[in-house]
Protein backbone atom coordinates (compact mmCIF):
# COMPACT_ATOMS: atom_id res chain seq x y z
CA UNK A 1 0.00 0.00 0.00
CA UNK A 2 1.58 3.34 -1.00
CA UNK A 3 2.25 5.46 1.88
CA UNK A 4 0.16 8.96 1.74
CA UNK A 5 0.81 12.60 0.45
CA UNK A 6 -0.60 15.90 1.31
CA UNK A 7 -3.18 16.48 3.78
CA UNK A 8 -6.40 16.20 4.24
CA UNK A 9 -9.10 17.94 6.90
CA UNK A 10 -11.16 16.31 9.36
CA UNK A 11 -12.24 18.42 11.01
CA UNK A 12 -12.31 22.29 11.65
CA UNK A 13 -13.39 25.10 14.38
CA UNK A 14 -15.26 27.43 12.45
CA UNK A 15 -16.35 29.42 15.18
CA UNK A 16 -12.53 29.83 17.23
CA UNK A 17 -11.78 32.52 14.66
CA UNK A 18 -15.06 34.08 15.54
CA UNK A 19 -14.66 34.10 19.12
CA UNK A 20 -10.81 34.24 19.71
CA UNK A 21 -8.29 36.39 18.23
CA UNK A 22 -5.47 34.03 17.26
CA UNK A 23 -1.96 35.00 17.95
CA UNK A 24 0.27 31.73 17.03
CA UNK A 25 -0.47 28.73 15.76
CA UNK A 26 1.21 25.26 16.40
CA UNK A 27 0.85 21.80 14.42
CA UNK A 28 0.72 18.91 17.12
CA UNK A 29 0.40 15.35 16.42
CA UNK A 30 -1.97 13.48 18.61
CA UNK A 31 -1.46 10.02 20.60
CA UNK A 32 -4.74 7.86 19.93
CA UNK A 33 -5.87 4.04 19.64
CA UNK A 34 -6.41 2.41 16.57
CA UNK A 35 -10.36 2.63 16.10
CA UNK A 36 -10.30 6.47 16.82
CA UNK A 37 -7.87 6.46 13.54
CA UNK A 38 -10.29 4.32 11.44
CA UNK A 39 -12.92 6.59 12.89
CA UNK A 40 -11.10 9.66 11.89
CA UNK A 41 -10.67 8.42 8.03
CA UNK A 42 -14.42 8.31 7.70
CA UNK A 43 -14.31 12.21 8.89
CA UNK A 44 -16.26 11.49 11.95
CA UNK A 45 -15.39 14.00 14.67
CA UNK A 46 -16.17 17.63 16.04
CA UNK A 47 -14.11 20.25 17.38
CA UNK A 48 -17.56 21.98 18.70
CA UNK A 49 -16.67 23.11 22.33
CA UNK A 50 -12.46 21.36 22.12
CA UNK A 51 -9.94 23.00 24.26
CA UNK A 52 -6.36 22.29 25.03
CA UNK A 53 -4.86 22.19 28.44
CA UNK A 54 -1.23 21.94 29.74
CA UNK A 55 -0.87 19.70 32.97
CA UNK A 56 2.51 18.73 34.50
CA UNK A 57 4.37 19.59 31.41
CA UNK A 58 2.30 17.73 28.86
CA UNK A 59 -0.72 19.00 26.97
CA UNK A 60 -3.92 17.54 26.34
CA UNK A 61 -6.92 18.25 24.04
CA UNK A 62 -10.08 17.48 25.91
CA UNK A 63 -13.62 17.43 24.73
CA UNK A 64 -12.87 16.56 21.54
CA UNK A 65 -15.45 13.80 20.07
CA UNK A 66 -14.35 11.16 17.93
CA UNK A 67 -17.17 9.07 17.12
CA UNK A 68 -17.15 5.34 17.88
CA UNK A 69 -16.18 3.09 15.06
CA UNK A 70 -18.79 1.29 14.01
CA UNK A 71 -17.53 -1.85 12.58
CA UNK A 72 -15.55 -1.98 16.03
CA UNK A 73 -15.99 -4.79 19.29
CA UNK A 74 -15.22 -4.27 23.01
CA UNK A 75 -11.72 -2.86 22.01
CA UNK A 76 -13.63 0.49 21.08
CA UNK A 77 -12.86 3.90 22.35
CA UNK A 78 -14.40 6.34 24.47
CA UNK A 79 -15.68 9.57 22.24
CA UNK A 80 -14.80 12.45 24.45
CA UNK A 81 -11.27 11.34 26.62
CA UNK A 82 -8.82 13.11 26.81
CA UNK A 83 -5.30 13.25 24.39
CA UNK A 84 -1.91 13.62 24.81
CA UNK A 85 -0.53 15.98 22.30
CA UNK A 86 2.53 15.82 20.77
CA UNK A 87 4.72 18.54 20.91
CA UNK A 88 9.10 19.23 21.44
CA UNK A 89 9.35 20.52 24.94
CA UNK A 90 10.71 23.90 23.74
CA UNK A 91 7.31 24.78 22.49
CA UNK A 92 5.64 22.84 25.73
CA UNK A 93 7.32 25.25 27.34
CA UNK A 94 6.61 27.99 25.78
CA UNK A 95 2.67 27.21 25.82
CA UNK A 96 2.97 26.91 30.07
CA UNK A 97 4.39 30.77 29.90
CA UNK A 98 2.22 32.16 27.56
CA UNK A 99 -0.72 30.44 29.52
CA UNK A 100 0.40 31.79 33.01
CA UNK A 101 0.34 35.00 31.30
CA UNK A 102 -3.16 35.74 31.38
CA UNK A 103 -5.71 35.36 29.24
CA UNK A 104 -4.46 33.24 26.90
CA UNK A 105 -6.43 29.64 25.87
CA UNK A 106 -5.04 26.92 23.63
CA UNK A 107 -7.88 26.15 20.63
CA UNK A 108 -7.73 23.56 18.04
CA UNK A 109 -8.60 25.34 14.64
CA UNK A 110 -7.91 22.23 12.93
CA UNK A 111 -8.38 18.69 12.66
CA UNK A 112 -6.33 16.80 9.67
CA UNK A 113 -4.68 14.28 8.21
CA UNK A 114 -0.19 14.75 6.83
CA UNK A 115 1.23 12.19 5.13
CA UNK A 116 -0.81 9.72 6.85
CA UNK A 117 -0.41 11.08 10.41
CA UNK A 118 -3.08 12.60 12.18
CA UNK A 119 -2.28 16.57 13.21
CA UNK A 120 -4.15 18.73 14.78
CA UNK A 121 -3.49 23.02 14.50
CA UNK A 122 -3.33 24.33 17.74
CA UNK A 123 -3.78 28.59 18.01
CA UNK A 124 -2.76 30.49 20.98
CA UNK A 125 -5.45 32.63 21.19
CA UNK A 126 -7.20 35.50 23.44
CA UNK A 127 -11.08 35.60 23.47
CA UNK A 128 -12.84 38.41 22.03
CA UNK A 129 -14.93 40.58 23.53
CA UNK A 130 -18.46 41.55 21.69
CA UNK A 131 -18.17 45.03 20.16
CA UNK A 132 -14.38 43.08 18.45
CA UNK A 133 -16.78 40.92 16.69
CA UNK A 134 -19.05 43.30 15.69
CA UNK A 135 -16.10 45.14 14.62
CA UNK A 136 -14.61 42.18 12.30
CA UNK A 137 -18.43 41.58 11.10
CA UNK A 138 -18.28 45.02 10.18
CA UNK A 139 -14.84 45.16 8.24
CA UNK A 140 -15.35 41.55 6.19
CA UNK A 141 -18.79 43.41 5.21
CA UNK A 142 -17.26 46.05 4.48
CA UNK A 143 -14.77 44.66 2.46
CA UNK A 144 -17.01 42.09 0.70
CA UNK A 145 -19.16 45.09 -0.58
CA UNK A 146 -15.90 46.72 -2.22
CA UNK A 147 -14.95 44.32 -3.69
CA UNK A 148 -18.39 43.38 -5.32
CA UNK A 149 -18.67 47.54 -6.49
CA UNK A 150 -14.83 46.62 -8.38
CA UNK A 151 -16.41 43.59 -9.77
CA UNK A 152 -19.34 45.33 -11.05
CA UNK A 153 -17.40 48.38 -12.41
CA UNK A 154 -15.05 45.84 -14.52
CA UNK A 155 -17.87 43.87 -16.03
CA UNK A 156 -19.62 47.57 -16.88
CA UNK A 157 -16.00 48.42 -18.61
CA UNK A 158 -15.71 45.60 -20.90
Amino acid sequence: MPKERGSKVIASNRRARHDYAVLDTYEAGIALVGTEVKSLREGRASLVDAFATVDDGEVWLRNVHIAEYEHGTWTNHESRRKRKLLLHKGEIEKLIGKTKEGGLSLVPLSLYFKDGKVKVELALAKGKKSYDKRQDLAKRDAQREMSRAFGRALKGRR
